[in-house]
């Protein structure tokens, strides 16, 4: 499970990247969810990702953090198919209204967190390995 959080937290990160650099590709990807099945997709990825750091977490960095991360992006799986396609199109329109600005700084956010999550799933470096570096 280590792996598949890896993965989507390198795709989180990617997609913050991009993100700064064109901001019009955030609205490109978003897209595809704004349909009946696309946000059930939605909900799916939410559901695997809240899953793979909650099992992750026990040999991760920061244990406590990736199991609570985990939790709450699971229970926004559960939540996102009740948002509605009509309140998904309007919250990405709200946000896409905003400018290139905001759409820089949450991808910004998304970059941090992306990357944030990798280093805290990477395996836990034993006290004794890094003793042993040192001399």
């Amino acid at each position: 499970m280590a792996l598949v959080a890896l993965t989507f937290s390198i795709i989180v990160a990617v997609l913050g990247a991009v993100g700064i650099v064109v901001p019009a590709s955030l609205l490109w990807v978003s897209k595809p969810f704004l349909t009946p099945l696309g946000l059930y997709a939605a909900a799916l990825v939410r559901l695997v990702l809240g899953t793979a750091l909650f099992l992750a977490a026990p040999t991760s960095r920061a244990p406590t953090t990736v199991r609570i991360l985990g939790v709450v992006i699971f229970g926004a799986g559960l939540i996102t198919p009740l948002i509605g396609i009509e309140r998904a199109h309007a919250i990405v329109e709200w946000w896409s209204d905003q400018g290139t600005a905001f759409m820089r700084v949450w991808a910004a956010i998304a970059l941090a967190f992306g990357l944030f999550l990798a280093y805290a799933i990477a395996p836990r470096t034993p006290r004794s390995d890094r003793a042993g570096r040192q001399a």
